[in-house]
């Protein structure tokens, strides 16, 4: 019988599978979008109420909302930012401790 632990790896990756497959189709159709998973499941310390933060990130903000939009159509994320590419730059390289924690942290899920 597998151990709780390798039940839980097997679960967060058929998750993450999951997610990569709907956010590389999404990510597509929408040109230099990028999507990227970050919180409590991009740092493997999720549990039965953490939910799916993304971000959705492209060359102009209007592009990006309409890309962040199009997840949430397709239920991938829960929470999910829209932001340009220039200011996601600014705001992992930035002072502020919280997005330098999800710059470090975050996976991008729409490339393999």
């Amino acid at each position: 019988m597998p151990s709780l632990a390798t039940l839980r790896e097997q679960r967060h990756g058929a998750r993450l599978t999951a997610l990569r497959a709907g956010a590389a189709a999404l990510a597509a159709h929408h040109p230099g979008g990028e999507v990227w998973l970050f919180g409590s499941l991009a740092r493997g310390d999720w549990d039965a109420y953490s939910d799916v933060d993304l971000l959705a990130i492209a060359p102009t903000q209007v592009a990006a909302d309409a890309l962040a939009d199009a997840l949430l159509d397709a239920r991938l994320g829960d929470d999910v930012l829209a932001l340009s590419q220039e200011r996601w730059q600014q705001l992992k390289q930035g002072e502020d401790p919280y997005w330098r924690a999800i710059g470090r942290d975050a996976l991008r899920l729409d490339q393999p």
